[in-house]
């Protein structure tokens, strides 16, 4: 999955961070601002996890479908399943 700009900037930025508290330590703000930025990571990457699985259908060997019914009531109403 291709990162979007905001994104790259966001792992850019906290990867900087992490170089700077392992070289010379960081400040208050930068510590602050690390905290934030990895909250709102982990939030991106939950949601994309959380929509990736929500769209997911999984088949037996037989090609039966047997998605959970939870999913399938999410996919139901989000309008991405007819039955």
């Amino acid at each position: 999955m291709a990162q979007t700009e905001d994104e790259k900037k966001l792992v850019d930025r906290i990867n900087e961070l992490a170089h700077k508290a392992k070289s010379e330590g960081l400040t208050e703000a930068e510590t602050a601002e690390r905290k934030k930025l990895r909250a709102q990571f982990l939030s991106n990457f939950r949601a994309a996890f959380k929509s990736n699985v929500e769209m997911l259908q999984v088949f037996d060997k037989a090609g039966k479908e047997v998605t959970p019914e939870k999913v399938r009531q999410i996919q139901r109403q989000k309008g991405l399943r007819d039955d």
